[in-house]
């Protein structure tokens, strides 16, 4: 059979695909640690943090982990399109092309859109810690740590539409709460206030925006510029809550597990639908799991 010459078909929709997905800006790779891969579930038995240095004194003292495990499944995904043989021939408007560009941002953003649905849902059954406590718990304990809460209780007049003040005192009780969490060794998980994110609902964006990013409020300093950068995730549809989480750790609030990247594969004229039906398909698939890192890199703040 005769395949049309029309400069769309798979070679040229697969380097446009490949173009456009490394053009798309997500921010997964800001939240999560990748890991790689190489089978279909993977274990995690090094969640436990390494004891911190002490004076030699009389030697060496040989000192164990808390290994807690965490399974870690990966899932396969997919996206496919059939296209009718005419709707190729008689493209005219480059549909063809517009609509290859579009599976790539589905592609590039569905891991962005898998966090926005772990931080919506950690607080609830099933979506749960390393440590078997649900993500967002008020009662996470593990090995010296004594009992911790990564949650905290915000305070506003209208809980769906917090003010810039009421943003910034948020801010403030989230980090002081933060930096008090200790890890299983008994230690201060983190040191320094870097590496913060607000992840928000699109309704306090711009709240957030300004209460971070102006230098100067209700006539004074602001001592809180430049503290976060603000994620704003339209699948947060809880608009009296936001997310602080720190990501400038060796493991971050969330695991991208990596075990098959995104690829391009179509099915056109040479194929029996095509030369049957004359439908020709393009499809992407991958295989990967975003889950739940370390939950106390990762604070749920409600006003409500």
């Amino acid at each position: 059979m005769t395949v049309l010459s029309t400069g769309l078909l798979s070679p040229g929709l697969k380097s446009e695909f490949f173009d456009q997905l490394s053009k798309v800006p997500t921010v997964y790779q800001d939240l999560a640690t990748t890991i790689k891969s190489n089978k279909d579930k993977e274990t995690y038995g090094f969640l436990g943090t390494v004891p911190p240095m002490r004076e030699w004194g009389t030697g060496r003292k040989a000192r164990g982990l808390f290994t807690e495990k965490y399974d870690i499944e990966n899932l396969k995904y997919e996206i496919t399109l059939e296209v009718d043989r005419d709707e190729i021939s008689d493209d005219q408007t480059s549909q063809i092309s517009i609509r290859t560009r579009q599976l790539a941002d589905r592609a590039a953003t569905h891991k962005d859109l898998i966090i926005a649905e772990l931080l919506a849902n950690g607080d609830q059954a099933g979506f749960n810690a390393y440590d078997g406590k649900r993500f967002f718990a008020d009662d996470h304990e593990s090995g010296n740590s004594g009992v911790q809460s990564n949650k905290l209780a915000g305070s506003a007049v209208d809980p769906d539409d917090p003010t810039v003040q009421e943003c910034r005192t948020a801010l403030k009780g989230a980090l002081q709460q933060l930096l008090t969490l200790k890890d299983d060794q008994g230690e201060p998980v983190h040191i320094t206030a870097s590496g913060l994110n607000v992840v928000c609902p699109p309704a306090q964006y711009m709240a957030w925006l300004e209460a971070v990013n102006a230098t100067v409020l209700d006539s004074s300093s602001n001592t809180l510029q430049g503290a976060a950068r603000i994620i704003p995730m339209p699948r947060l549809t809880d608009l009296s809550k936001f997310f602080l989480l720190k990501t400038d750790q060796s493991l971050r609030p969330f695991i991208l597990q990596d075990r098959e990247p995104i690829e391009w594969r179509a099915l056109e004229g040479e194929t029996e639908q095509g030369f049957m039906r004359e439908k020709y398909s393009y499809g992407v698939r991958a295989r990967y799991r975003m889950a739940f890192g370390l939950w106390f890199h990762a604070l749920q703040v409600d006003f409500a």
